[in-house]
């Protein structure tokens, strides 16, 4: 098990903790989409948690005006290659000391 993972039981942190940085939020009901806004930057995301990622690749970015693919990260692609198993490690719920 996880220590965290995206499940309705996170959907209301996630939407405090962009309320709280300063967003607007909404649900478009159109498409029932999640959206975030602040200072003319919008988001939209399915869940709220992928709203909180979008918007975390903003924060990280931290664009000064809009162009296209602002958000791109250079490097290897390495969506397509990730390793079927996780790395040998002991879960944070597992660990005495914590």
């Amino acid at each position: 098990m996880p220590t965290l993972s995206e499940y309705t039981n996170v959907y209301n942190t996630a939407l405090l903790i962009l309320r709280d940085k300063g967003y607007s939020l909404w649900i478009d009901p159109d498409n029932n989409m999640f959206c975030a806004e602040k200072d003319g930057w919008d988001f939209m995301a399915d869940t709220p948690c992928g709203l909180l990622g979008v918007v975390g690749i903003f924060e990280w970015k931290k664009p000064t005006s809009y162009k296209e693919y602002w958000w791109r990260e250079r490097g290897d692609d390495i969506y397509g290659i990730l390793p079927k198993t996780p790395p040998d490690y002991t879960p944070v719920y597992m660990k005495k000391d914590i």
